[in-house]
């Protein structure tokens, strides 16, 4: 299975390396732009937790009666995730979620909560995912990203929920925007503080401990099965490009308000 992996991280690559050097990071140089990636962000972040439950309720038993479900060791690598994810420790010890924890900083440094605030509200209330968007006025293209995550989690391919996660979301955010956090946050103290210590977790957290997890999860899914690591090949390289189309339309709010400004 090493081999499937392999291929599948050289097929993706050059998606890899066009998020990691996105051009939006250094676009970030004040803390109105960081305002804006993390308004654009905490969608990401949101329907990520989504991917994961939808992970959970596929690879363990989540209703009662309780049987066992599947492999004991898949059952174990992702409870392990959604432990970390689901129930992390804050910058004072408290538990919580990491998007929790990245709506906090987004009130701390003034960033506009209303659209993720309204979205959830209105999933709350029992309307579909069009119908939130619609209410909330969020942009097209976190549309576009939260929609096609969705797709993967409805088609209810384990394997492909899998690979997405594994491949599609993690280790994305280069240590050069942690560079930019930082040099902001000398400036902005008070305001920063929470969502350094949110990618600071991040990498703590959600490196090499949740990456390796999620490889031999996806690795026990797809096992030698070669339309499953083609099919995961195709739906990553997908979830990729969602990613790019993201970071491009936050790149082009942040170019825009300046030019306005200028």
């Amino acid at each position: 299975m090493a081999d499937h992996i392999n291929k599948l991280q050289q097929s993706i690559e050059p998606l890899r390396q066009q998020i990691i050097n996105h051009k939006v990071y250094s676009a970030i140089t004040e803390l109105e732009d960081l305002r804006v990636f993390m308004q654009y962000h905490i969608f990401a972040v949101w329907d990520f937790m989504s991917l994961l439950k939808a992970l959970q309720n596929n690879l363990t038993c989540t209703t009662v009666p309780w049987f066992p479900k599947g492999s004991a060791v898949t059952r174990h690598l992702i409870n392990e995730i959604v432990l970390g994810e689901e129930s992390d420790i804050d910058e004072n010890g408290d538990l919580k979620s990491h998007f929790e924890l990245y709506l906090e900083a987004m009130q701390q440094s003034g960033a506009d909560t209303n659209q993720i605030e309204k979205f959830i509200l209105a999933l709350k209330s029992g309307n579909n995912l069009e119908t939130a968007f619609e209410i909330s006025g969020a942009p097209k293209a976190t549309r576009d990203f939260v929609n096609f995550t969705f797709d993967i989690i409805n088609s209810g391919k384990d394997y492909l929920q899998a690979a997405t996660f594994t491949f599609g979301r993690e280790d994305l955010i280069p240590n050069m925007f942690h560079s930019i956090v930082s040099d902001i946050s000398k400036t902005f103290p008070n305001e920063v503080s929470i969502f350094k210590y949110y990618l600071e977790r991040h990498i703590e957290v959600d490196g090499d401990h949740h990456s390796n997890l999620a490889l031999q999860m996806t690795s026990n899914l797809c096992e030698e099965n070669e339309t499953f690591w083609k099919e995961a090949e195709e739906a990553t390289i997908q979830s990729l490009q969602k990613r790019i189309d993201l970071w491009d339309a936050v790149y082009e709010q942040i170019a825009s308000k300046k030019a306005i400004l200028n």
